[in-house]
């Protein structure tokens, strides 16, 4: 199916819509639609704050605080990224979103052969401390929120984030981080994992238990649906294999003798806008009601705050189109529509120069002022979940719902989600959406304004957010500077004790926060890690 499929008869009358989740819409919707799905206010709605929060997690809504906004952002040096930084506060975001080189992903430092060409151009370099000094500079780590949007070397980066603030002269109990720490959707949608399913599902582990105990504003892992649902899955399969990814980690955790009710109300999401509105508004109605119904029944978890779905609801990149770019700004409006409608707590919106490059400053600025322009002129804060009692929203709400816990069997059929994705089940399942989605796209089923309809007109030119090969040089020349320096005996004791805190399965975190602390490298601590676990390898998926 396609974000919408219109079906047309002999006479070009629109016969029938079909959402991508495979939804039929009818043309009117009536009260006996909200009587055959057997609808109920206190069961599958309530009031906005309680149980099961379909409406919102807060009783007033936006009413009361304003959603948080993180535009992504980083690229080159850290002090390229700390600039970019300082600009996006000064014009009002409230929180950071950092993104990472792939090197810096997947483990590598700058002077590996794997990196060249690579350092800096897609994210931030990080080969060490020394660069989180210099993009966190004079940045307020008590008051500022800051999203790591990194996975297989999400331990490292936390224990990271801590060894800066703790440099700068923050504790450790005052700082908000979320690295996105996903590997789960990271082999299912990205392919920037190292180690293999076991041993990097452990890595999250170590994450929670960690934060659990020592970082207590810190949210330990960001379920990243958004991404499998980039790589081309439905809307009903991004939620449905979110959930199961999250239920995974949590086993792992309960596992070594917690309670899920001790650390699941620090999990937060990271899940995706894109196509129908109103297939988008209804996907996160019921993802949030899900989350809790089923945390309730399968973990007993009673705490009403630990049952909230938090998360980034973000723009998806998949949705912006190279052809008539200028277009990308009327989507990413809508995309931002579409998360207020829909309660999210906190959002990033894709530039409309996003199909091209990282964003440019202007981009930036013009996603940033979308938000603001939702919040304070057009009046999406005004009450909570405007939609609720829409004969159509709350029937739409209930099949989606439906349609989830449909997909969320298929993977317990195949084993569970660490099964599921290990046999490269999900990933086929991925891959055969992918497919009809793009197929459908080329043959006109479904519309693409300026790429299969409405073509005609003159492409804008984009600006471009230049690589600029000195960066790497710059970068490969601070680390060898680095090395030189640094006390290598410590590093060597350090790396050496992380190697043994890793062998016998205690909890690699406080090892990697001295390593942090003594100047080891992101590559040399990953590196430790690959002897140790070895590196996944990748299941047949045709």
């Amino acid at each position: 199916m396609g974000v919408a499929t219109y079906i047309k008869d002999e006479k070009d009358a629109i016969k029938e819509v079909i959402l991508q989740s495979g939804i039929k819409i009818k043309p009117v919707y009536t009260p006996d639609d909200l009587e055959r799905i057997g609808f109920d206010y206190e069961k599958d709605l309530a009031d906005p704050g309680e149980f099961p929060f379909t409406r919102a997690i807060h009783p007033m809504g936006f009413r009361s605080r304003n959603w948080t906004t993180r535009q992504y952002t980083g690229f080159g040096t850290p002090e390229e990224t700390n600039e970019r930084f300082k600009l996006m506060i000064s014009h009002g975001q409230t929180g950071l979103n950092v993104a990472f080189d792939l090197p810096t992903q997947m483990g590598y430092d700058s002077d590996d052969p794997m990196a060249e060409g690579e350092v800096g151009r897609v994210g931030m370099a990080v080969d060490s401390l020394r660069d989180f000094e210099m993009a966190f500079k004079d940045i307020q780590l008590n008051r500022i929120g800051t999203g790591l949007t990194i996975n297989a070397v999400a331990s490292v980066m936390l224990a990271m984030y801590q060894a800066v603030a703790e440099k700068f002269g923050y504790k450790k109990e005052e700082i908000s981080a979320t690295p996105q720490n996903d590997i789960l959707k990271e082999i299912v949608g990205r392919g920037a994992w190292i180690y293999p399913v076991e041993p990097a599902v452990r890595l999250i582990g170590d994450t929670i238990e960690y934060s659990m105990k020592e970082l207590p504003r810190c949210n330990p892992v960001s379920v990243a649906g958004y991404h499998i649902r980039e790589s081309g899955c439905s809307p009903t399969q991004e939620i449905s294999y979110a959930l199961m990814i999250a239920f995974a980690y949590i086993d792992n955790v309960v596992a070594r003798g917690f309670k899920a009710g001790e650390f699941v109300g620090r999990f937060s999401f990271n899940l995706n806008i894109y196509g129908n509105l109103w297939e988008t508004v209804a996907k996160f109605r019921a993802a949030r009601k899900l989350w809790a119904k089923l945390l309730r029944e399968r973990y007993d978890v009673q705490n009403k705050k630990a049952l909230f779905l938090r998360g980034i609801f973000g723009g998806g990149g998949s949705g912006m189109t190279k052809q008539q770019p200028e277009n990308n700004i009327m989507r990413g409006a809508y995309y931002a529509l579409a998360a207020a409608l829909s309660g999210a707590q906190t959002t990033a919106l894709c530039s409309f120069d996003e199909a091209y490059t990282i964003p440019t400053e202007r981009a930036a600025l013009l996603s940033l002022r979308t938000f603001q322009i939702l919040m304070d002129e057009i009046g999406l804060r005004d009450t909570v979940d405007p939609l609720a009692g829409s004969y159509f929203i709350e029937t739409l709400t209930k099949e989606m719902e439906d349609k989830i816990l449909e997909e969320m069997k298929k993977v317990e059929k195949a084993g569970g989600m660490v099964e599921a994705v290990s046999s490269g089940y999900v990933q086929r399942e991925v891959a055969k959406q992918a497919y009809e989605f793009e197929k459908n796209i080329q043959e006109g089923k479904v519309t693409k304004v300026g790429v299969n309809k409405y073509t005609e007109g003159v492409d804008m030119e984009v600006e471009l957010h230049e690589h600029n090969e000195e960066w790497e040089r710059l970068q490969i020349d601070r680390l060898k500077e680095l090395k030189r320096d640094r006390d290598n005996k410590a590093v060597k004791e350090s790396l050496k004790s992380l190697e043994k805190t890793a062998r016998e399965k205690k909890n690699v975190m406080p090892s990697l926060i001295e390593c942090c602390k003594c100047y080891a490298t992101v590559g040399e601590m990953a590196n430790v890690f690959r002897d140790v676990f070895g590196e996944y390898v990748e299941p047949s998926i045709f």
